[in-house]
């Protein structure tokens, strides 16, 4: 192996010969041996061996533990470790072997966590190494390259005595060309949970299970009856389809005692997808949505779940109870929509899984609390505060039970901080994933053995874990539950366990609430923003004959503002917010005014049309529009300065209101139009038009009389002038035929001979006289010219009814 090293590149001196030899038989020459070198070697030896030095100590190969099994091994059991070792350095390693060393059993749970901290570091603590056969040889490992191990060992040959954690390391050793002897140049430790026998007294655990998503539906509907809901992306159909975050959380949790804690706007968001949805794209435009399939698959598979195990509600869309607390209280109406929140959970939850869900806990963000957390969590009629041991600290020896009373009626229930953490970080590689598993399989262990108290013991770990975060989850807790020290408990008999006396029961001051998490809270202005959109959907509510298409979806939508997965996401809150309210102006200004220009007033009375237009899909109701003079003087409105109108208007439709006016004085006045609700506050914009008044006075009116007289009279004249020279005419014609009855007289047949178009003119002038005259109306004459009555906007100079 030497001359190997020796081929592999450094000077092969008879110096180094000689004390590599005598590394052999001296103990701690070795290192004696590299001081004396480093003189005679070539600089770039040196080099070489500084730079393995410095790599050696940060461990210049790493081991990864990618499986133990089992996690927790009984008397009989042969404990597998499999995993791989990479060179991490620029020489390659020769000799090189991997062994497994037990050390002294940890006594306590804070020791567990500093061996975790210095979990690779070769200046540790390592224990006695297993060796034999159990050991996995590589003949070299080159630079770069990973390969995999796995060594078997009987759980006897590990020389495991009493009860308790077992640090386990798992260590590389090996040489290389600049240190030729052998070294361990990468580690690895891990616990070994050893409890063969059942326990006398086993720790009852309870295991939140979080089925929590962030907002995902919209305020906005379909306008048909079934009101389409609108989603503003498509991812939750990503994290309910196999393979996703919610898929895994639903069927791993399926084969475990746990206590399912679950958002209802999860569920009511999955059950919107069971039918027609359309999901809005980056462009606002909408599309349908086609993943009711996955939906209704998600849903049966988390009714089958569920079946049978406890199910605790949180308030619905999962309020920031903090946020709430520090920037929300101060904005009115901030509670109430806590209030609506807690109501609404136990009905969403019961219809869409079937089970009755128990709706008495809270939970604040990492379980952090002071006085006004409580109280807020609190003032929606929950009694049980989920809280965590490291925001509620004790100081004892000993770890007490999960529930203890703070006042005023309220339960803390204290989750474990150290074993709610465990499953935190990126746990994709298999090396992480083990080594959590193992750590909180030791501080259960751990804790079970610090008294012979049965005690009970809650964990919470966070809100919405990864898929690989809630497959380590799964593989711990199905190690706990095979283990001999512990068994399963729901979160409401944890509540009602009997309290430790000695636990701390004063909730910590606001000055210990931790600085990052106060820096992610919401602020004032979205509780602000969330008050004035709820003021704007009272005062339209009012008007609907269908208040429930509206308020329902908003006050769904408004409880979304406030969750928790808004943390850190300030830019995506307010454009959430912001859509909202948007959208509420929408609606609120479908029922509006049109528009007048000015209108024309010809005569002492007329009336003025005023039309309400409603573009929504419902009827409005209990609105009055009011119209207004601002010069009663020339112009009054129904005998006054104003007159007010009850108004109804079917969805979809428009209607014109008709005010009578009577004029004084000719001129301009200004009129203006406000509908108002039935108690008085305005509602929309006023529209504000002129009015022209251009009154007729009776001088005129009799000057007018007179002519139209004289014009009769002129005619009854020519009527009279007309008949009698007929009747001449009549006379003449009768003298004429006594003299000659076949032929007309000489002289006016010798005058029609002698001027024809003299006489044809006249008879032309007769024939045009009497067709003017007594011609009656044909069927072709022109219709009058009488427009009929339009709702349509008022043109420009538009007359009014008279």
């Amino acid at each position: 192996m030497a001359e190997a090293a020796d081929f592999q590149g450094t000077s092969a001196s008879p110096a180094r010969r000689w004390l590599r030899r005598a590394g052999a038989l001296l103990a701690g020459a070795p290192l004696l041996a590299g001081l004396l070198q480093l003189p005679a070697a070539t600089p770039a030896d040196a080099a070489g061996q500084e730079s393995v030095q410095a790599a050696a100590g940060a461990g210049s190969v790493s081991v990864a533990v990618d499986s133990l099994t089992p996690s927790a091994p009984s008397e009989g059991d042969t404990v597998t470790v499999s995993g791989t070792v990479t060179n991490n350095g620029k020489q390659t390693v020769t000799g090189a072997h991997v062994d497994l060393q037990v050390g002294s059993p940890l006594q306590t749970r804070s020791a567990i966590d500093t061996l975790a901290k210095k979990s690779d570091d070769l200046q540790g603590p390592s224990g006695e190494k297993i060796g034999g056969k159990y050991t996995a040889k590589f003949s070299a490992l080159t630079p770069g390259v990973a390969q995999p191990f796995s060594i078997s060992v009987p759980a006897d040959k590990l020389d495991l005595g009493r009860d308790g954690v077992y640090p386990l390391a798992v260590a590389l050793s090996g040489e290389t060309s600049a240190r030729p002897w052998d070294q361990v140049l990468g580690i690895q430790r891990t616990f070994l949970p050893w409890q063969p026998e059942e326990a006398d007294t086993k720790t009852k655990t309870t295991f939140l299970w979080p089925l929590i998503s962030s907002a995902h539906m919209a305020a906005e509907t379909g306008s048909n009856e079934q009101q389409t809901p609108v989603f503003r992306d498509d991812e939750l159909a990503k994290e309910i389809a196999p393979g996703g975050r919610l898929d895994q959380m639903v069927s791993l949790g399926k084969g475990l005692d746990v206590t399912w804690v679950v958002d209802p706007d999860l569920l009511a968001s999955v059950d919107a997808m069971t039918g027609s949805y359309q999901v809005r794209g980056a462009d606002d435009s909408t599309t349908p949505g086609k993943n009711q399939e996955i939906a209704k698959h998600w849903l049966a598979e988390l009714q089958q779940a569920v079946a049978g195990e406890e199910v605790a509600a949180l308030p619905f869309g999962d309020p920031d109870l903090a946020s709430l607390a520090d920037n929300g209280t101060n904005v009115t109406g901030s509670l109430n929509h806590l209030k609506e929140a807690t109501d609404v959970a136990d009905d969403t939850v019961e219809t869409i899984l079937h089970v009755k869900p128990s709706t008495d806990f809270v939970w604040p963000v990492d379980g952090a609390v002071d006085p006004s957390i409580v109280k807020v969590a609190t003032s929606a009629g929950a009694d049980k505060v989920l809280t965590r041991s490291d925001s509620l600290q004790d100081n004892l020896s000993y770890t007490p039970s999960a529930a203890r009373p703070i006042g005023g009626g309220t339960t803390a229930v204290v989750a474990d901080s150290r074993m709610s953490t465990a499953f935190q970080g990126d746990l994709t590689k298999a090396s992480a994933s083990t080594l959590a598993v193992q750590r909180f399989l030791a501080q259960s262990l751990t804790l079970g053995l610090q008294t012979s108290k049965q005690r009970s013991v809650v964990v919470a770990p966070q809100r919405m874990p990864s898929v690989s975060q809630a497959q380590t989850m799964a593989e711990a807790l199905a190690a706990l539950e095979d283990g001999n020290w512990s068994e399963s408990q729901d979160l409401t008999a944890a509540a009602k366990a009997k309290p430790d006396p000695a636990a701390n029961t004063k909730v910590p001051p606001a000055s210990a609430y931790p600085r990052s998490l106060r820096a992610q809270e919401l602020p004032q202005a979205a509780f602000q923003q969330i008050a004035a959109t709820q003021g704007k959907l009272d005062k339209f509510k009012v008007i609907l004959t269908r208040q429930s298409r509206v308020v329902t979806p908003f006050g769904r939508a408004m409880n979304r503002e406030m969750s928790t997965s808004w943390r850190g996401k300030d830019v995506a809150a307010l454009a959430y917010r912001n859509g909202i309210e948007s959208y509420l102006d929408g609606l609120i200004d479908s029922v509006k005014l049109i528009e007048k220009s000015e209108t024309k007033l010809s005569g002492r009375s007329a009336t003025i049309p005023v039309t309400v237009q409603n573009n929504l899909v419902q009827g409005v109701e209990h609105l009055e529009l009011r119209l207004t003079s601002q010069n009663p003087t020339r112009l009054k409105i129904g005998g006054d300065a104003y007159e007010e109108q009850r108004v109804t208007v079917n969805g979809g439709h428009s209607q014109s209101v008709k005010f009578t006016t009577s004029a004084n004085a000719n001129g301009q006045a200004k009129v203006v139009a406000q509908l108002y609700t039935e108690d008085g506050r305005p509602y929309g914009a006023a529209v504000t038009f002129d009015v022209k008044v251009t009154e007729v006075t009776p001088t005129v009116m009799l000057v007018i009389g007179g002519g139209v007289l004289l014009l009769v009279l002129a005619g009854f004249r020519m009527y009279t002038q007309r008949k009698r020279a007929a009747a001449r005419e009549a006379a003449e014609d009768d003298s004429a035929g006594t003299d000659n009855d076949d032929a007309g007289s000489p002289q006016e047949s010798v005058s029609a001979r002698q001027n024809p178009e003299a006489l044809g003119g006249r008879l032309k002038e007769e024939s045009e006289t009497g067709s003017r005259a007594d011609a009656p109306e044909q069927p072709s004459d022109p219709a009058p010219d009488t427009a009929a009555e339009s709702a349509d906007p008022s043109g420009t100079g538009e007359r009014v009814d008279r």
